[in-house]
This record gives C-alpha cells, structure tokens and sequence, in this order.
C-alpha cells in the first residue's frame, strides 16, 4: 500500500512541475501585436513580410524590418497560399490543440471500430469452427443395414480415390450426395463411414453453425467453411439438418429468411465455382428434400439422391444384437423376438428403447430385462410422441 502512495504522490509533483514550467515559459515567450487581416495583406504585397506561420485559427508573421512577431486572423482562403509564395513568404504550418485532439479522437474511434470487427470475427466465425477429421475411425463395417446405399457409393468413391483415370474418360466426380430419410436412421453415421472408407479428410458441419446474431455472418462461414476444404483435398463435407439452412429462397421475408437466402446463394456459388475433380464432395442430410431450394439441390449440384431406409428385418436383428451386447437380459430376448417387436423403429429408436428396458429391469431389482420390459419401453416410447 505504502508503495501505491508513493506512485501517486511522485505522479502529482511531476504534473504540477510540468504545469509550473508551461506557465513559466507562457509568462516570458515573445509578446506578439495584434493587427488587422488588411495591414497584414498590405504588407505581404509590399514585400515588407518574410515568414508565415499558419495555424487553424490565425497567422504568425514577421516583417523584414526586425524580429518582431505580429498575429491577425486567419480567413480560411483558399488563394492564401498562392498569395504568399507569388510575394516570397517562407510558410510554415502548425496544428493547433483542437486539431490534435480530433485527430486522435478519430483514431481512437476507428481502432475501437476495428477492435469490434476483429471481436466479432473470432467469436463469430472462428477459424477452428470447422475441424478437418484427418481419420473418422469409422468404416462401411461398424454401418449396420444400409448394404444397396454402401454398394451405390463404391463408385463415387472410387473416383475420389482415382480422379485421373475417371477424367480421362470425360467423367467427373459428382459434387453433391443428398442423403433423406427420418430422423436416427444413420445418415451422420454413413457419411463419416463414406470418408473413412475412401481414406479422405472429413469436414462434420451441422445447420446450427451456419447461424448468427449479425446479418452476413452465415455466408462467409460458408466461404470459410469451402475455402478450407479446398486446401484440403481430398475432402468430404458433410452438412446435417440441411434443410435448416438451403430451404427456399424467399426476397420479401423477415430478417431471418433474407439471412437464410444469403446461405442459400453462398452454398450455389461455392457449388458452381468447382474446378472439374477438384476433390470436393458434399454430402447433406435432410428430412424433406420438398423444403429445399430447387436451384440448390438440381443435378449438376447434387448429382445423386439416395434414400436412408428404416432397418429391414436383418438389420434390426444386427442392431438388437450390438445394443444388446453389454446389457444383461432374459433368454426370450432374442435378436429374432426384438426384430419383430422393432418394425418400422429407426437405428436410434431401437437403441433408445432397449436402454429404457434396461432402466425398468433395474427399477425393480431385476438383473436382466425381458420382453415385459420392453413392451413397456415401447409404449412409454409410443405415448411420448
């Protein structure tokens, strides 16, 4: 504390030893005769003035007959200077205090203005928005089902793999796969299956990292977004829940709907400005293709629609067995039984419901579940929709 006094009390004596000396020089620098703007103009046409000093609010001269200063006013004419050196006056330009203080002033508003963009820049379009996936650890084998889709994108893969071959023959990578289906049937899952069988960098994004609270923002992530797939081809981009973000264009809608137009036309000039197999794809997950922007998803965009099913049959006996693996249940729970029960449930519904099987069965002190509890899941499943 003894230390922060001592700071201030040294801080004090030198601003009043600063004062004392700018009043003592102000008290004993040369005293200057005012004189009317007409005396001084008749003096510069008769030769008599020698230097000029201009500041924003009057002139300092001297006459060729001493060293003595005079000050007039300034009028602000632009044919001052002209004057001046047509009858040999020497000029020199001086700032006053107020035009120093607008000066910084406006340097301090521009650095604050520059302050805000460059805050708004990295809280809302960070560069590590986007992480590339170098591996995705998943393969067409952790992908239950799905066998026809798997078999139709060998091809596409193929030619990521091998684009030369392919360019050879006039065949050029598609740009788009638009994958539809509901919700929890494994879209997400599928795509970073497609990346880590093709061995390619992989890019998750989602609708949500599109959005902000400042106009403009959504499409330069979009820009941000390709711009960093582009150094990193090959590369599969992968967008869910696109029908958050490429839904019809609308010119006379709200705020949110002109920013969502913006995506939209962000997304087709990134999708046009392609260079044939440069070594992009993207893949987008939506539940309705009928709310998208017909432009956005035309052939020549996104040349191939697949369909993600709901689990067939065997399938869903894959999939009772990989959620029943680490759960203790009765023998009756067979993968043949829970099939049967599971028509029509997606991946994450079947998935859901064994888990809350498996909660009841311990809720009553049971080790294992049984049939009973999972009709039971399934019902609290059907009454909760």
């Amino acid at each position: 504390m003894k230390r922060k006094h001592y700071f201030v009390a040294t801080g004090i004596v030198l601003l009043v030893a600063a004062i004392a000396v700018y009043k003592t020089y102000d008290t004993t620098r040369v005293q200057r005769e005012t004189v009317s703007y007409q005396t001084f103009y008749t003096d510069v046409r008769a030769g008599t003035v020698t230097r000029v000093t201009i500041s924003d609010s009057k002139i300092i001269f001297t006459r060729n007959t001493g060293t003595e200063e005079f000050i007039t006013a300034n009028p602000h004419s632009p044919l001052l200077e002209e004057f001046l050196l047509q009858h040999g006056v020497e000029i020199t330009y001086t700032w006053n205090g107020a035009v120093i203080i607008n000066v910084v002033l406006d340097i301090i508003f521009y650095a604050i203005i520059f302050g805000v963009f460059i805050f708004a820049f990295r809280t809302f379009i960070k560069p590590n928005l986007f992480r590339v996936q170098r591996t995705t650890g998943v393969t067409f084998s952790d992908v239950v089902g799905m066998e026809n889709l798997k078999h139709d994108t060998q091809q596409i893969m193929d030619i990521m793999q091998h684009p030369d071959r392919y360019a050879q023959r006039g065949i050029r990578m598609p740009k788009g796969i638009l994958l539809e289906g509901a919700p929890g049937n494994g879209k997400t899952l599928f795509a970073r299956a497609l990346a880590g069988e093709a061995h390619v960098n992989f890019i998750p994004t989602k609708a949500t990292d599109f959005e902000s609270m400042f106009m403009a923002i959504g499409p330069m992530k979009v820009k941000l977004l390709f711009a960093k797939a582009r150094r990193r081809t090959p590369c599969i981009i992968f967008i869910d829940e696109f029908d958050g973000i490429g839904t019809r264009r609308n010119y006379f809608g709200s705020a949110l709907e002109t920013e969502n137009t913006r995506i939209v036309t962000a997304l087709l000039n990134e999708l046009d400005g392609f260079q044939p197999n440069s070594g992009i794809l993207v893949i987008a997950a939506t539940n309705s293709i009928a709310a998208l922007d017909e432009a956005l998803i035309r052939p020549g965009r996104f040349d191939a629609r697949f369909v993600v099913p709901f689990p067939d049959a065997r399938a869903r006996e894959a999939l009772c067995t990989l959620y029943c693996a680490n759960k203790s249940h009765d023998a009756s729970c067979t993968p043949e039984t829970l099939s049967q029960m599971f028509h029509g449930f997606s991946c994450a519904k079947i998935e859901s419901v064994l888990n809350r099987a498996a909660l009841i069965a311990t809720d009553a002190g049971q080790n294992a579940f049984t049939l009973d509890d999972v009709r039971t899941a399934v019902k609290e499943q059907q009454a909760a929709r």
